[in-house]
Formats: structure tokens, C-alpha cells, sequence
């Protein structure tokens, strides 16, 4: 009971947050509150949709589902992303999408709700967080950053 109150309390705050930054989808998830949901909300999916080349070089999460959003080298974007995300996500299922830095994540949330996802929060910081004052990443937010759970292969 305990851990449906905060289960709720967190995607309130998520949705007041999409409404102040005016989104159209479910809600934005600091990554603590983002693995909070993805523990606490039964059959949620956290949807890593970094490029191979990020998840190889930089770290993938254990448990995400892995659909690439874009390749390397390029930036093209993956015109079957959402026929991957249908085979492997069901539609009714609260969907956390992460990237590297939000800002893609933020688009797959955007596409996946205009296609009838119903719950799609955005993963705000992604994996590596902002850019520090050397425009470099990890040092600045983000999943890796607040220590939650990931590995290099």
C-alpha cells in the first residue's frame, strides 16, 4: 500500500512537470524517480533507445528493453522503431523512455503517444546528463551519474 502511494505521488509529480513544460505525452521522470517507477509499477518498460555505438561504448541498463531510435554513424532515423516497440512493448504498458542526454527520448515519448501509447514518460538528463562547462557528458545528471544500475560490457 505504501509503495502505491509513492508509485503515485512520483507520476503526479511527473505529470505536473509535463504540464508546466507544456508535453504531449504522460509525463518527465528525474532517472531516481524513472527506476523508482520501472521497480515499483507493475509490467512498466524502461525503453533505452541509444544507438549500438552508445550502448557498446558507454553502458547499457539491465532489464531495458534496447530499440535504436537513430544509428551510427549519421543520426538516420530507424524507420521501424515503432514496429519494434510494438512487438516487444504492449501499448497499455507504462513506457520510460531514456536516451543519452533527454532530448531524443523526448521524441520517441511524443511518437509513441501519437501512436496510442497511453503512459509515455520521458527519462529528463537520459543516461549521461547535461554537458558540463568542457561540453562533456557524465559529470552533470543523469542515470549513470545517480547511481543506478547499469554495466559495460
Amino acid at each position: 500500500m505504501l509503495q502505491m502511494g509513492k508509485l503515485n505521488d512520483i507520476l503526479q509529480l511527473a505529470h505536473e512537470r509535463a504540464q508546466a513544460m507544456q508535453l504531449a505525452y504522460a509525463g518527465a521522470l528525474t532517472p531516481t524517480e524513472a527506476h523508482d517507477v520501472w521497480q515499483l509499477a507493475p509490467g512498466a518498460k524502461l525503453v533505452d533507445i541509444r544507438t549500438r555505438a552508445e550502448l557498446e561504448l558507454i553502458g547499457r541498463i539491465p532489464g531495458a528493453v534496447e530499440i535504436e531510435w537513430a544509428f551510427y554513424p549519421g543520426g538516420a532515423q530507424n524507420p521501424n522503431f515503432m514496429r519494434q516497440l510494438k512487438t516487444r512493448v504492449d501499448r497499455e504498458a507504462l513506457v520510460l523512455f531514456i536516451c543519452r542526454s533527454g532530448n531524443r527520448s523526448d521524441d520517441a515519448s511524443r511518437e509513441a503517444t501519437r501512436a496510442g501509447y497511453t503512459a509515455c514518460y520521458n527519462v529528463l538528463e537520459g543516461f549521461e546528463g547535461d554537458k558540463d562547462a568542457n561540453a562533456q557528458r557524465g559529470k552533470v545528471g543523469g542515470w549513470r551519474l545517480a547511481g543506478l544500475p547499469w554495466f559495460q560490457d
